[in-house]
């Protein structure tokens, strides 16, 4: 009897959802719910996704990470003769707000000097992106990512010591 009542029921629950309007699935889609537009934007759409040669003297590659969250992000930079930026890419594994946070990062560096580029705050990028308190974590991850990309970039720059010696 408790079988034949269930099935009642799952079928009026069917037949009520078949009636009801439904939703587009992207109004449903958690990062649409849980983030601000701009973090979901970044999020569907990253900008600058990839990888530069690691090995060219002309290139910076930060790797940091944050064991709390488990996020790892890798950004990095290449600059030209002039010290401007002329390409940045990013690849991030975490949540949606270290991506969008990546995302913006390169955006903002690129075009910039290696100066400039230092002044880029994770407040900056958390206000950009309207991270609530809980991620920002996910912007001084941002910010760290390019000053290692900036920091491993001037260390190439540097003689290295049988060269400075010749």
């Amino acid at each position: 009897m408790a079988a034949a009542g269930a099935g009642r029921l799952r079928r009026a629950a069917s037949a009520l959802l078949l009636r009801s309007p439904r939703l587009p699935a992207r109004e449903l889609s958690a990062p649409a719910r849980l983030y601000h537009k701009k973090v979901v934007d970044h999020y569907e759409n990253p900008r600058n996704v990839g990888s530069l040669d690691k090995t060219s003297k002309n290139v910076g590659t930060g790797l940091v990470g944050a064991p709390a969250c488990g996020d790892v992000m890798k950004l990095q930079i290449q600059v030209d003769e002039k010290g401007k930026i002329v390409d940045a890419r990013f690849k991030t594994f975490g949540c949606g707000s270290a991506i969008a946070s990546s995302s913006l990062a390169t955006e903002w560096v690129k075009g910039k000097t290696v100066e400039e580029a230092l002044t880029i705050k994770n407040t900056d990028i958390a206000k950009e992106l309207c991270l609530p308190p809980v991620k920002l974590h996910c912007s001084m991850l941002a910010e760290d990512a390019i000053k290692a990309a900036l920091a491993d970039y001037k260390l190439k720059q540097e003689p290295k010591k049988g060269e400075a010696e010749k």
